[in-house]
């Protein structure tokens, strides 16, 4: 896997409710802060989940 550093694009395994599977890095530590692409949401997700979702960098 690629390292994963804050200002990347990923593409998700599972889509956002808004429909997007894009997301912006914005912070990464044990905790990635992520907004989506779409509607512009910002979530923390853990990091273990964000690794096991990425689909693949854009």
């Amino acid at each position: 896997m690629d390292t994963i550093e804050a200002g990347q694009i990923v593409q998700m395994k599972k889509k956002h409710p808004c429909g997007s599977d894009e997301w912006e890095i914005l912070r990464v530590g044990a905790d990635f802060r992520m907004k989506c692409k779409g509607c512009g949401r910002l979530v923390m997700i853990p990091r273990k989940d964000v690794e096991k979702n990425i689909k693949k960098f854009l």
